[in-house]
């Protein structure tokens, strides 16, 4: 089938079918926008055998003439197979349904991304690349199962050996994923699942990357359902593994600063302006939430004290050294680790999804990374409590603290921290601060339930004493 072709039969698929399917799936990122418009924008088939499968690129209109690029991948079969799951629209003879759903399809987007090659649409190309040296990234595939957790892309698990992710929300430019896993693949860096390949797209359009394949790492625990378990069951011993994940995440810090030469990553001195602009930022969300400020009980603890939290990231931010910016994870906490085989594997570089990938991409102190991690011990030690009944032991939260910031700045290059503990701590005291604010935020819009947890990190960190 050619590529004229290939618009043609696309063409015919009717906006509202298109409206309908996209605005339906876990992965629409605005959910509460009503889209007036969509268009495909261009496409290839990737498989032009039967069954069909076509890589898709559309855009979505909202109100007030705003928009939002997204990934399809579309199926095709005779209609006369009968073909019945995710299905989107009928086209003439062609049922025409969302390929992650078909193993066929699935393994085609693998199989294109080891041979490497590049499908010409109308506007642009669809590239598909291989890591140098990963031809051994698994056998002739035979399975092929989603994730039924993934909330904002689609991943796909092959044989245990692989697993692929496609990004749906696109924006230009490289994803940090790709750029992040890259970097540390080509330079060893054990404690992550290895790249295998990617694919993307470069036209008139957009560049944008629309998928990476890494390796599948078998038998693996979530760190933060393990962090569950283990508060029930032995916290002692997930305090003791904690060390270990400081020293992990201090040795990728480390990597990611490895290489001078290289723009995108080399290492950088904070210009005057940069902490005073973070710093800025957070007041004004200060000043936004706590006007806005519900009379709820679990808010006692820090209501009308907005200009005291001011006031404290105020001083807070006189810091100082302040240690280099360099590339980091950007959005680290224990959801994106995994226990295996005695070790941690850190996932999803991806960065916080809320933010557009020209900030994704910004270097920052790799303090911020830390100050995630730490938020996130709160969050085990509070679900612990709200969701399985259990309480930790006293004084759990500030062991974990203290393994993990231990083994983190034993490992991490000690030129890219501020010099000394007290400024290590006050520096990471103000991006935790940051990140309980931004926690309050999403709590009170979408868990009130939960909302004891940045209430129980600001009160903390407005009664720690300033050295």
């Amino acid at each position: 089938m050619s590529e004229a072709d290939v618009r043609a039969l696309l063409d015919g698929l009717e906006e509202r079918a298109l409206i309908e399917y996209v605005t339906t799936q876990r992965w629409f990122g605005s959910k509460a926008r009503e889209v007036t418009h969509a268009t495909v924008v261009d496409a290839a088939f990737v498989r032009t055998v039967e069954p069909l499968l076509a890589t898709v690129l559309v855009e979505l209109r909202f109100q007030p003439g705003t928009h939002e690029s997204y990934q399809l991948l579309l199926g095709l079969r005779r209609a006369a197979e009968g073909w019945g799951e995710g299905v989107i629209a009928q086209l003439g003879e062609w049922t025409v349904y969302d390929a992650p759903a078909d193993p066929t399809l699935a393994r085609e987007l693998v199989h294109s991304i080891r041979s490497g090659r590049h499908r010409a649409a109308g506007e642009g190309t669809f590239e598909f690349h291989t890591v140098e040296g990963s031809a051994d990234l698994g056998r002739e595939l035979r399975e092929a199962r989603p994730i039924p957790t993934e909330q904002s892309n689609t991943s796909l698990v092959f044989d245990e050996e692989l697993i692929l992710k496609a990004f749906r929300r696109l924006e230009p430019g490289i994803n940090p994923e790709l750029e992040l896993l890259r970097f540390l693949t080509a330079r060893g860096f054990p404690n992550i699942a290895a790249l295998g390949g990617w694919y993307a797209y470069r036209g008139r359009p957009m560049d944008a990357t629309l998928g990476v394949l890494q390796r599948f790492v078998p038998g693996a625990q979530d760190g933060w359902e393990l962090a569950l378990e283990e508060l029930a069951q032995a916290p002692d011993r997930f305090v003791g593994r904690l060390r270990r994940l400081g020293e992990v995440t201090g040795a990728m810090h480390t990597a990611l600063a490895s290489d001078g030469s290289d723009p995108n990553f080399s290492p950088e001195d904070p210009s005057t302006e940069a902490l005073g602009l973070l710093t800025a930022t957070i007041d004004e969300e200060i000043e936004q939430i706590w006007v806005r400020l519900p009379d709820h009980p679990a808010l006692a603890p820090i209501a009308g004290r907005g200009e005291e939290v001011r006031d404290r990231l105020r001083l807070l931010s006189h810091v100082g050294t302040a240690g280099r910016v360099i590339r980091n994870h950007g959005d680290y906490h224990l959801g994106q680790t995994l226990w295996a085989a005695g070790d941690w594997v850190i996932l999803d570089f991806e960065g916080e999804p809320a933010r557009s990938i020209s900030e994704r991409r910004r270097k920052r102190s790799p303090l911020r990374d830390v100050a995630g991690m730490l938020r996130s011990f709160a969050y085990a030690a509070s679900a612990a409590r709200i969701l399985r009944g259990v309480e930790p032991p006293e004084g759990w939260e500030e062991r974990a603290r203290e393994e993990f910031v231990g083994g983190y700045l034993d490992t991490v290059d000690s030129a890219l921290v501020p010099s000394g503990r007290a400024a290590v701590e006050r520096l990471l005291a103000v991006f935790e601060l940051e990140k309980a604010v931004y926690e309050l935020r999403y709590e009170l819009n979408s868990r009130p339930d939960w909302v004891e947890i940045p209430v129980a990190g600001i009160e903390r960190l407005l009664g720690r004493p300033l050295e």
